[in-house]
């Protein structure tokens, strides 16, 4: 499998969607099983390599690539370092689970499954691509899937049944309906969804045209680019040209993020969608802004990156904040969590800002966290919302007597989201924070008042949900009792909890991603380098003394990592 891995785990799924084009909906139980088959397929090697990766090494790993245009410089090339290989294991992870949360549509199942599969192997084929064409590629197909299964299976909020005409008709099929902002239809959700991440991924598309026009290397390998970065300062502009790419690409992929005030969209998106879409959507999907602003801007233009990223700094606060209040305030399941994912997404963009090995670290492993824990919220939201076709906090109640177990995943799931010790998301937060405390300590005070807020919602929702007088209305509702629907939330769980206590391997394969990455934004150079070119062997080097071969260093493709202590 070695050889071959990331093949399996892109074109599994796609594989798996084609196989249902030929199998009829009359036949369920072969949709369920080509579907899951398909998913499994890219779980066990995922598995393989985020395990066979060696984070010693480090750099990029099963590398695959097949040139598609020579003129364009364009080729379908794959590899992961240590920042792609968690998410891609997150991305096969929540599709594999998704699966199974889905098992009991019967609504059109095989094309349901056939646009969830698409929608993972797009994100997956994001996390995996070395070409800045592949990467945009992969990240607009991402974009198709959800509009169709937001549009056809998801669902409208109370606002939306409560809204009528003069008449007392439902107004659900009219144009005007659909665009009423008060109403958020499942048609108003996806329509949202695509045209906000579409025309600012034209944004970001601007912007990887640009670094392609004027590297003058005539390729989209980020490999390549990177490497000659410098090129990207044009004589005739000073380094505006590669600011300007640079806000271009960070703006343009932050909406998907998403990062206040660009993310209006995404609750929305949450709220409308079914539980799996929901789970893929604030598992892997909003993580694709963050992932493709580190393999753009972060890889091929460090020097712009260091000078701007403070921008991220500050609008972090306002989604860590804002996120968290209007979470607070909500009485819509999918509204709380999905709101709650927003918030939670400024603390990357806080590790990230940070620019250091503990924070970005902290926030690369935080993505992976908030992945399956926001993965088991939105399968629990959906098991309930199955159960009582209600997702109106105050009108629920009690069902912890008719749901025991669901009940008790939901209060680890509640901890996993607010970093109780245990949990991997818990290692996250403390590296993110330990890690940005030094530059922002404000951002940093700012975000631990959102642990509290993250606190303070979750457990009104916990207590809304599952304690207090039970709606009679609703005696009808059961626990998860079959294998089928336990099994997506305890590997969750168990991974959950499995990193939070054996985090070494996770943090090894992230910190092999994160090393060179920061020392080319930071312009660490590895002290035995340093001593060499000053001539000086056997000590160590002072900043001072290294000032000008610091000043005068460029990365090489893989740059020599430098030593945790002296790191950190």
């Amino acid at each position: 499998m070695g050889e071959y891995a990331l093949l399996y785990i892109l074109f599994a799924p796609f594989a798996g969607a084609l196989g249902l084009i030929f199998v009829s909906n009359r036949q369920p139980l072969l949709v369920r099983s080509i579907a899951a088959s398909a998913a499994f397929t890219s779980l066990i090697a995922s598995l393989y390599i985020f395990y066979a990766y060696d984070p010693i090494a480090g750099g990029f790993q099963f590398v695959q690539k097949f040139e598609w245009s020579r003129q364009l410089g364009i080729a379908l090339y794959l590899g992961v370092d240590g920042i792609g290989t968690p998410l891609v294991l997150a991305s096969s992870i929540l599709l594999f689970a998704g699966i199974f949360v889905s098992w009991h549509i019967k609504d059109r199942t095989k094309e349901f499954y056939i646009w969830l599969l698409i929608l993972a192997a797009a994100t997956i084929g994001v996390f995996m691509s070395l070409d800045l064409f592949f990467l945009y590629f992969f990240y607009e197909m991402s974009v198709i899937p959800m509009y169709l299964l937001l549009g056809m299976w998801g669902s409208h909020t109370k606002k939306y049944l409560e809204m009528t005409d003069p008449e007392g008709l439902k107004r659900r099929d009219s144009v005007g309906f659909i665009l009423n902002f008060g109403s958020n239809s499942k048609e108003y959700a996806a329509m949202k969804l695509v045209l906000f991440l579409s025309a600012f991924a034209v944004v970001a598309l601007m912007g990887i045209l640009l670094i392609y026009k004027f590297s003058g290397l005539n390729t989209f390998d980020i490999l390549v680019l990177r490497e000659q970065a410098n090129l990207m300062n044009i004589p005739a502009l000073g380094t505006t040209l590669d600011k300007i790419i640079w806000v271009l690409v960070f703006f343009g992929f932050a909406s998907i993020a998403p990062l206040w005030p660009l993310h209006s969209w995404s609750p929305v998106g949450h709220a409308a969608a079914p539980a799996a879409t929901s789970m893929l959507h604030a598992g892997v999907l909003m993580k694709l802004g963050h992932f493709s602003i580190m393999r753009v801007a972060f890889e091929i233009l460090p020097e712009t990156t260091r000078e701007l990223m403070p921008i991220a700094a500050v609008l972090c606060m306002f989604s860590i904040i804002y996120g968290g209040f209007v979470a607070f305030y909500a009485k819509d399941t999918k509204y709380v969590i999905g709101y709650s994912s927003s918030s939670h997404m400024g603390y990357v963009f806080l590790g990230m800002a940070a620019l250091n090995y503990i924070s970005l670290s902290g926030a690369v492993i935080y993505m992976f966290a908030h992945a399956m824990a926001t993965g088991m919220l939105f399968a629990m939201a959906g098991w309930v919302y199955d159960q009582t076709h209600s997702r109106d906090i105050p009108s629920l109640g009690g069902l912890a007597n008719k749901m025991p177990f669901i009940s008790a995943c939901f209060i680890v799931a509640c901890m996993a989201s607010i970093g109780m010790p245990g949990t991997v998301n818990f290692i996250a937060e403390i590296m993110i924070i330990v890690g940005s405390w030094n530059k922002y300590p404000l951002q940093v005070i700012v975000a631990m008042l959102g642990i509290v807020l993250t606190l303070a919602y979750l457990f009104k929702m916990m207590r809304g949900l599952f304690y207090g007088p039970m709606n009679q209305k609703y005696s009808h509702a059961h626990d998860a009792i079959s294998t089928v629907d336990r099994l997506p939330l305890l590997i969750m769980i168990s991974i959950s909890i499995g990193f939070g206590i054996f985090p070494m391997h996770l943090y090894d394969v992230v910190r092999s991603g994160v090393d060179p990455l920061v020392a080319r934004i930071t312009r660490v150079v590895p002290v035995a380098e340093i001593g060499e070119r000053l001539g000086v062997r056997g000590k160590s080097a002072t900043p001072q003394e290294a000032g000008a071969p610091l000043a005068a260093h460029k990365a090489t493709s893989h740059p020599p990592q430098v030593s945790r202590e002296g790191a950190e």
